[in-house]
């Protein structure tokens, strides 16, 4: 426990997922009982990410004697925006109350459908309908999906603590104080969620109100423990333990009174002193809680994401002919650019309705008369740069390889610009634009970045850089505003919009590329729902109530 508080760092923790709600519907199912109707019962399964294994996450109550059942057991998923979370729907007929649905399978399976939990979210008003399918020359009928946002995914806590009369841990000096918060996890770890500053030389310090996701403190559930840690600061890191205490987001949410007094408490101390009281109090100051938009209030409110992809075709790739070529097409296996495209924009398309995907090559000599380009439509029609779904793009990519000379210098600007004009357009919260640059090396054009990324960033964009290949990538980092944020002749970005990895970071060694892929597309999209967040915020813009989806065929609901 010791070490691990030094290496708390709060942009990197990952809070608990936001909880998606799922309601299932069907409508029109195969009648299969001879006398009666048939009683339907919905199973969800889950697909793991490296062995595409389905496995079991839950099913519904069954429905006696109906065909258009609305099943009230709802499933209750984690939501993770970065991930592609595959979904398998498949619905039975039930004939004895048998847990095993394996025995009902030859005469009682009714269809079954698959998708993602992002097609359901980014589906208009979170509903999604299917037609059911799986039984040769029959119409299995369509299954609904609705989904919604547990509300107390979005609340935020601020609080303030004080101590009183902690124990004096410094030999010359009073103590350097500091809180350390975990929440408890479902198999009694602990894990740390927030830090209070230091508050030099005092046995009675009073920290700053500091605020915090509730999920991040217990996961929606109020009566989980929190445990909280307090430490004497040390400049070696070696910090001392002054002692603990327990509560719950729910005695929190108390605010300050009597009960929201804790006394700190060292077990090695109270073991072995028999006079030992506690090693000092801490009193909760305040507290109140607040509800955030997010992500998802987004999605639901009809914001779509604009994916716009642009790729490196200078000479440093290589010739794509040969199979040293990052470029090289293979009739086996993907290269570098197809995988990160396909890893980023299966995980995008779900949130956006028309699945047109504006894409761009920089850094080729074009036909016929040779001249250079830094932002060609790899559609080769530069009225409609547009491709039709992430196959289009990969189907235009490959074309352009075959018809272009691959060239240089390695530009960026053209292309973010040209991004920025059209995001420039569409500033009022129903678009949020999102740009994939895959590259091979170096920028040539630093500068005219750095100055196009300043401007981009009071825009609704996000971009998203991926190295391919064995370069060194150091400059890119300049570009990446975790460390320091952008700036451009003095004037500094708005806010962090560019995420830069090294594809080869992340390849699998084994060699399996879908685990390479989801690794990939895992880190670089995790940051877009708080880049789109922080835009909407820093401009006023609240989603729009949910988008009315149509209501269900009016049918005797059966519950």
């Amino acid at each position: 426990m010791m070490a691990s508080i030094g290496e708390f760092d709060p942009l990197n923790t990952r809070v608990p997922a936001t909880k998606i709600e799922v309601t299932v519907s069907c409508r029109s199912l195969l009648d299969v009982d001879t006398f009666s109707k048939s009683d339907p019962v919905v199973v969800l399964y889950l697909q793991a990410v490296g062995t595409k294994e389905w496995r079991e996450f839950g099913r519904t109550e069954v429905i006696d004697n109906t065909r258009n059942p609305d099943f009230v057991r709802k499933f209750v998923l984690d939501f993770f925006f970065e991930e592609k979370q595959n979904l398998r729907f498949d619905v039975y007929n039930v004939d004895s109350r048998s847990c095993n649905i394996s025995k009902h399978v030859s005469t009682d399976f009714l269809g079954q459908t698959f998708c993602t939990l992002g097609e359901i979210i980014g589906s208009t008003g979170g509903r999604l309908e299917r037609t059911l399918s799986g039984i040769p020359g029959k119409k299995c009928g369509v299954i609904i999906f609705t989904a919604e946002e547990l509300s107390n995914c979005r609340d935020i806590a601020t609080m303030q603590l004080c101590a009183n009369k902690l124990d004096k841990k410094d030999f010359f000096g009073k103590s350097d104080p500091f809180l350390v918060f975990y929440r408890s996890n479902e198999d009694g770890t602990f894990t740390i969620c927030h830090k209070t500053e230091v508050i030099k030389n005092t046995l009675n310090p009073v920290w700053q109100p500091f605020t915090i996701p509730v999920r991040a403190l217990c996961n929606g559930d109020y009566d989980r423990t929190v445990k909280v840690d307090v430490y004497d600061w040390d400049r070696d890191g070696s910090h001392d333990f002054i002692g603990e205490f327990t509560t719950s987001y729910r005695e929190l949410s108390r605010g300050q009174n009597q009960f929201n007094v804790y006394e700190v408490l060292n077990p090695k101390k109270k073991g072995k002193k028999k006079k030992y009281i506690n090693s000092g109090t801490v009193t909760l100051l305040s507290f109140k809680v607040e509800s955030e938009y997010t992500f998802v209030d987004f999605i639901r409110g009809g914001t779509q994401l604009n994916f716009t992809v642009a790729i490196d075709f200078t000479a440093s790739n290589g010739n794509p002919s040969q199979p040293t070529s990052l470029h090289y097409m293979s009739p086996y296996q993907m290269n570098a650019y197809a995988m990160a495209l396909k890893a980023v924009g299966e995980i995008i398309q779900d949130y956006d309705s028309d699945k047109l995907f504006p894409a761009y090559g920089f850094g080729a000599k074009l036909p016929p008369d040779g001249k250079i380009s830094h932002a060609f439509p790899l559609s080769g029609d530069s009225e409609s740069p547009n491709c039709v779904g992430i196959e289009g793009v990969l189907e235009a990519y490959f074309q352009s390889l075959r018809t272009v000379q691959l060239y240089g210098p390695t530009n960026f600007a053209p292309v973010i610009n040209k991004v920025a004009n059209c995001a420039a357009e569409i500033t009022d919260g129903s678009q949020y634009f999102v740009l994939l640059m895959i590259t091979d090396g170096v920028i040539s054009d630093m500068v005219q970045t750095k100055e196009a990324v300043v401007n981009a960033a009071s825009l609704p964009l996000s971009i998203i850089i991926v190295g391919v290949g064995p370069a060194e990538f150091d400059a890119m980092e300049e570009l990446d505003g975790d460390e320091v944020r952008v700036s451009s002749r003095g004037r500094l970005a708005e806010r962090d919009i560019v995420q830069f990895v090294p594809f080869r970071d992340y390849i699998d060694r084994s060699g399996n590329q879908v685990l390479s892929m989801a690794r990939l597309a895992k880190d670089v999209l995790a940051e877009i729902p708080d880049q789109l967040l922080s835009f909407m915020k820093s401009r006023g813009i609240e989603p729009r109530p949910a988008l009315s989806s149509s209501p269900l065929p009016a049918l005797h609901r059966h519950i």
